[in-house]
């Protein structure tokens, strides 16, 4: 079992950033697999950034060039960089750890941007 916890989100203006932070427990950390997916009223959750165990990453294209994923494995932490924030990327943001047992999921946290 792997518990998450995200902090990070908010309200901000279009153009500006954000930083986002998943602090994950209850698993050997550097073996999963991590990623964040995002979910707009109405619509689906969609993974938007992923980071293996190994440091490989992958983005949605929708993203790419303005988010970035790492991984601190001293502090069992993703990060989310998100710069040029759009009014479209508004969502909950989930984190999300993968591993042999599973797939686990944080609450989420909350971007809106505004116009």
């Amino acid at each position: 079992q792997v518990q998450l916890v995200e902090s990070g989100g908010g309200l901000v203006q279009a153009g500006e950033s954000l930083r986002l932070s998943c602090a994950a427990s209850g698993s050997i950390f550097s073996s999963n697999d991590m990623g964040w997916a995002r979910q707009a009223p109405g619509k689906q959750r969609e993974l938007v950034a992923y980071i293996t165990s190994g440091g490989s990453t992958s983005y949605a294209d929708s993203v790419k060039g303005r988010f970035t994923i790492s991984r601190d494995n001293a502090k069992n932490t993703i990060y989310l960089q998100m710069n040029s924030l759009k009014p479209e990327d508004t969502a909950v943001y989930y984190c999300n750890a993968r591993n042999y047992d599973g797939s686990f999921w944080g609450q989420g946290t909350q971007v809106t941007v505004s116009s």
